[in-house]
């Protein structure tokens, strides 16, 4: 079998965004947000996996944002992908997920990959043009991988595997049987088309319709050397890969409350006469209906301040690359978390309220305002918003920080 360096992370990520960066990039993703808005609630209604909308992705060059630029990406910033994710949701949060777990399933070259198979990997990701889908579930039994001469075998299912009907290739993680790494977690990227995958389309729910996040199943799949990305261990810097999801997820909650707020508005507006007990013109000069909005959008800017100043965060520590202490990781994590809990908090109240100021016309199939709410509670349910709240009183009561794991 292959031997993996035990060296400690090379992390590509220095330094922070500056002005030129995120204005070219905000301008890339609100052209493509534009163009998504254009049919996102028919899109919706047809729930088809969304080969067309990565393929826009990938020819705005969103998919190669974060690669360092010696390997042929954009060489970017977090905080820009955070942006990004953020006015995508505003059009169209399938799209967006797929996007923010395409950044995070791709960073673990990053994170996990070995020094010396770093650069092949990033070369390998630009050449083939490659969305990166996951299959990490974790409230999901694990999957089964054996060691098998100079391979593995890998069995077992996973659902909610976000990108996997779409992405060309899919991330797993499972726990070593046998071999020289028995006991130890390692990584693997699968292509989509590998043998013994059954990629089930399954995603049928309330919202995020296109994010392609199906039921997979592998039947003895065959893994190679090759396709082994690396450890998946608790070195610090490492396991920022976790915040750093939950950070996006804070981001595309933010933008479907923006994108909410921006379509209730637009739909207050075009109302020409008011409620038959008002002293207004119209709904808009209404003091109720533009107290209700000023209160949203306060909070909604509230969110947003958080969010983009914990973004300079991210890659602040991220800078630091090997030498990030677990006290450190420990403290930014506790400060995301606090944003999780904000953000799910008024994404849905958001999400829910606008339809006060837009009125019973607004409910109208046709108008699809509903599927904001239907996205954010959907994918807002992805790991319980109480628990966030206790690990942040827990730390800040006692400096008490929660064991490592795929949602801490």
């Amino acid at each position: 079998m292959t031997v993996l360096s035990t060296e400690l992370p090379r992390v590509p990520y220095t330094g922070n965004a500056d002005n030129a960066e995120l204005a070219n990039w905000r301008a890339v993703a609100e052209q493509l947000a534009s163009n998504l808005a254009a049919d996102a609630l028919d899109r919706d209604r047809k729930n088809e996996q969304p080969f067309a909308e990565v393929r826009q992705l990938r020819e705005a060059g969103l998919l190669n944002l974060l690669v360092p630029a010696e390997f042929g990406g954009a060489g970017a910033h977090w905080e820009t992908a955070f942006e990004v994710v953020r006015i995508l949701a505003a059009a169209d949060g399938s799209i967006s997920q797929l996007l923010a777990y395409h950044y995070i399933n791709q960073s673990g070259i990053a994170f996990y990959a070995p020094v010396e198979s770093q650069a092949a990997w990033w070369k390998r990701t630009v050449q083939g043009g490659w969305l990166w889908g996951d299959s990490v579930n974790p409230v999901d039994p694990d999957l089964r991988l054996t060691a098998d001469g100079d391979g593995y075998r890998l069995n077992g299912v996973k659902r909610f595997s976000t990108g996997s009907g779409v992405g060309e290739v899919i991330v797993i993680n499972a726990l070593v049987e046998g071999g020289d790494y028995d006991g130890q977690i390692l990584a693997f990227v699968l292509p989509r088309d590998i043998e013994g995958l059954e990629i089930v389309d399954d995603w049928d729910y309330l919202g995020q319709r296109l994010s392609a996040s199906n039921s997979l199943n592998y039947h003895n799949v065959r893994l190679e050397a090759g396709d082994l990305l690396g450890f998946v261990t608790d070195e610090p810097v490492s396991t920022l890969l976790t915040p750093g999801i939950q950070l996006a997820f804070a981001n595309f909650y933010l933008g479907i409350a923006e994108g909410a707020l921006a379509r209730g508005k637009q739909i207050l507006l075009g109302r020409k006469n008011a409620w038959l007990f008002s002293q207004a013109e119209t709904y808009s000069q209404d003091p109720i209906f533009q107290r209700t909005v000023g209160e949203l959008k306060a909070r909604t800017a509230a969110v947003a301040a958080l969010a983009e100043k914990l973004g300079r965060k991210f890659d602040a520590l991220l800078s630091k690359g090997a030498h990030v202490t677990q006290a450190e990781r420990a403290a930014l994590a506790v400060d995301i978390a606090e944003a999780k809990v904000v953000s799910t908090e008024v994404g849905v109240e958001v999400a829910n309220r606008i339809f006060e100021v837009t009125g019973s016309s607004s409910t109208a199939n046709s108008v699809g305002l509903d599927l904001y709410w239907r996205n954010v509670r959907t994918h807002s349910l992805h790991d319980p918003v109480d628990y966030k709240k206790i690990e942040v009183g827990a730390y800040f009561l006692r400096g008490e920080s929660q064991p490592l794991s795929l949602y801490t």
